[in-house]
C-alpha cells in the first residue's frame, strides 16, 4: 500500500512541478512580449528604426496570462500536498515538545495529522461544491473566456488524490511504533 501511496503522491509532485514550469515560461514571455511591444512604441525606436519598431509592436502580454497563472497556482498548490503530506513535510511549530514524554508527542502526531485529513477532505468538498455552482452557473473568465469550472475540476482531483493521502497518513502514524518503545514499526513505516 506504501508504495502506491508514495508512488501517486510523486506523479502528482511532478505534474505540480511540470505546471509551476509552464506558469513560469508563460510568465516570462508574456513580460518579455510587453517589453518588446513598450519598445517598438518608444519614440527613439519610432524615430530611428521604425521597421523594427513595427515589428516589435507586433508582440505583446499573452492574453489571459493572470487567469491561466490564478489557475495553474492553485492547481500546483494541490498536486504537492499529498507529497508534502506523505513525507511530513508540512510547517510545524515543536516549541514544547522536548519538555513532554515521546508518547504524548506521538498522540500528538496522530491527532494533528487527523486535523489535517479532516481539513483536507473539506477543502475537497468545498472545492467540488463551487465547482458544481460555476459548472451550474456557466461563469467564464474575463479575458480568455474559459469555463471556469475547468480549473475548479482540476483542483478537485488534485484535492481528492490529496484525500486520499492524507488518510492514509492518519493510517501510518496510528499503526506505527512511538518513538522510544522497544517494538518495531509498522510495516507502513515513515521510509519513503
Amino acid at each position: 500500500m506504501h508504495r502506491i501511496m508514495n508512488g501517486l503522491a510523486r506523479i502528482l509532485a511532478i505534474l505540480g512541478g511540470a505546471v509551476l514550469i509552464s506558469l513560469i515560461a508563460l510568465t516570462c514571455l508574456s513580460v518579455i512580449g510587453r517589453i518588446l511591444n513598450s519598445i517598438g512604441h518608444s519614440q527613439y525606436v519610432e524615430a530611428t528604426v521604425p521597421f523594427i519598431g513595427d515589428f516589435l509592436k507586433a508582440f505583446g502580454p499573452i492574453n489571459g496570462d493572470y487567469e491561466l497563472v490564478e489557475a495553474g497556482i492553485a492547481l500546483a498548490i494541490f498536486l504537492f500536498l499529498p507529497w508534502c503530506q506523505l513525507n511530513r513535510k508540512h510547517a510545524t511549530v515543536e516549541l514544547l515538545s522536548s519538555m513532554v514524554p515521546t508518547s504524548f508527542n506521538h498522540l500528538l502526531n496522530i491527532l494533528w495529522e487527523v486535523v489535517l485529513t479532516l481539513t483536507t477532505l473539506l477543502i475537497t468538498w468545498r472545492i467540488y461544491v463551487g465547482m458544481s455552482d460555476k459548472m451550474r452557473y456557466g461563469e467564464t473568465t474575463f479575458l480568455l473566456q474559459m469555463p471556469v469550472w475547468w480549473a475548479f475540476a482540476a483542483c478537485t482531483f488534485a484535492a481528492f488524490c490529496a484525500s486520499i493521502v492524507a488518510i492514509y497518513c492518519v493510517y501510518l502514524r496510528v499503526t506505527e511504533t512511538a518513538p522510544g518503545d522497544s517494538s518495531h514499526q509498522s510495516e507502513g513505516g515513515m521510509g519513503v
